[in-house]
């Protein structure tokens, strides 16, 4: 049955109209990641409670929390299903399974280097970006923990992209709807402590996100090993096989790159921000999380677009597959440009989930005001990237990704040393550099760049 199921899936994203697919296909997902997006939202409100010097602290750990769960869910991830999709377009089930365990294998040697890294080097990397006191012991005691279950992140996503490659967008997005709902309880109950369970601070909601993820890491290995299954994880003996791997990482590497250099980008203003002080830096970091919501909603449209539009390339139908790239990241453009004029005119209903302090307020509000206008562009550069990787394309998403990275880096440097202007002109940098990152990559697929 589950051969057959798949077949079906496979066939309708390469006949079936699009717009219905894509949303059909989407909509699972989209629902799994709303939860995703409460979680991160409620994790602020959570260590809100806290107090400004934790907000200050996540805000430090989340571009590089964010870029490991981009590589992993988008980067390596993203590859892994256009690589499963490609296999099953073109009838090539047996190595779909192959490419699975290639998938986990290079899951278990990145995760083993962001755990290096963080363990080894975080305090003088959040010291690099600012973090001072109270703030940077708060990003040490939830980074240290987050980076110690790295593998359970890595595998977690790996084994998800590997279901969606097969098609099934369901099984991944109910786990991130129950374990969502579990960490909304486990969460509080870690941080503050009850009865008795000791409060472990900032460090519970680190040992929360890893116990949820660990048991929807279990529930797929559990489905992957069913023997009727697309995919069967125990199909062929587990070892390397060279060209699989390279089918994986001549996309998986330059997409991994991507949100390298957009966490870069992101690690940059962060800096910068830190320099006008610690309530400027938390106002940002609180403001800046509702691009992290964006993500997910980009994340639930864009690994439909990966397995859509890796499947028609596969089957040989690359006019399709551009319309499909097209009617995704406009969609996804709609969606996210309505979020930001909705916060950039009433940043009031974002902000005041998280703080009451004024001058946190002030700072996260007019960053809204002068950003929000321009998630459009956000949202449809995450959309097109997620398309790119279905394509095999990744030049551009880079490209687009180098540009925002410079954009900031030189614009935040002369705001920040040079004219020694107010944070509100940085933030203007900040919103060009979205605009340029959503620009780059619409004008290159519009210039053919996947049929050259």
């Amino acid at each position: 049955m589950s051969t057959a199921v798949t077949h079906n899936r496979v066939q309708q994203m390469l006949h079936a109209p699009l717009l219905p697919t894509l949303f059909r296909l989407a909509t699972p997902n989209v629902m799994g990641l709303f939860a995703m997006t409460i979680v991160i939202g409620y994790d602020g409100y959570i260590l809100g409670r806290v107090g400004a010097d934790a907000l200050a602290g996540i805000a430090l750990v989340f571009p590089l929390s964010m870029l490991m769960l981009q590589m992993s869910a988008g980067g390596i991830g993203g590859a892994t299903t256009a690589a499963v999709a490609r296999a099953l377009g073109a009838g090539r089930g047996e190595d779909a399974s192959r490419l699975a365990q290639q998938a986990l294998f290079i899951a278990l040697l990145l995760a083993a280097l962001f755990m290096l890294a963080m363990l080894g080097f975080g305090r003088s990397i959040f010291d690099g970006m600012g973090g001072r006191g109270a703030a940077l012991d708060a990003a040490l005691a939830y980074s240290n923990v987050l980076f110690s279950g790295a593998v359970i992140i890595w595998f977690t996503n790996v084994l998800a992209a590997v279901v969606r490659g097969a098609g099934n967008m369901l099984l991944p997005s109910v786990l991130l709807l129950g374990t969502a709902l579990l960490h909304l309880v486990l969460c509080p109950l870690l941080v503050f402590g009850w009865g008795p369970v000791p409060g472990l601070g900032v460090a519970g909601a680190a040992l929360s996100t890893l116990a949820v993820n660990a048991l929807s890491a279990l529930v797929m290995v559990v489905y992957l090993l069913r023997r009727d299954g697309a995919v069967y994880l125990q199909r062929s003996p587990w070892r390397l096989h060279l060209p699989l791997l390279r089918d994986i990482l001549r996309v998986g590497l330059p997409a991994s790159m991507s949100p390298v250099i957009s966490n870069a980008s992101i690690a940059v203003a962060t800096a910068f921000v830190g320099s006008y002080g610690t309530a400027a830096l938390a106002g940002y970091g609180v403001a800046a999380r509702l691009e992290y919501i964006l993500v997910p909603i980009a994340f639930g449209f864009g690994t439909a677009l990966t397995a859509m539009v890796a499947t028609n390339m596969g089957a040989g139908q690359s006019a399709r597959a551009v319309r499909v790239a097209w009617a995704g990241g406009a969609v996804v453009a709609a969606i996210t440009g309505a979020i930001g004029v909705v916060t950039a005119f009433a940043p009031s209903l974002w902000m005041g989930l998280f703080t009451t302090d004024a001058e946190v307020l002030a700072v996260g509000s007019t960053y809204l005001n002068i950003v929000g206008g321009c998630y459009a562009f956000f949202g449809l550069g995450l959309a097109l990237f997620f398309a790119s990787q279905g394509a095999g394309r990744m030049f551009w998403p880079l490209a687009g990704s180098m540009g925002r990275l410079v954009i900031l880096v030189v614009g935040g440097w002369l705001c920040v040393h040079v004219f020694k202007t107010s944070a509100s002109v940085l933030f203007a940098v900040v919103a060009l550099s979205l605009v340029v990152y959503g620009s780059t990559l619409a004008i290159a697929i519009r210039m053919g760049s996947w049929t050259r």
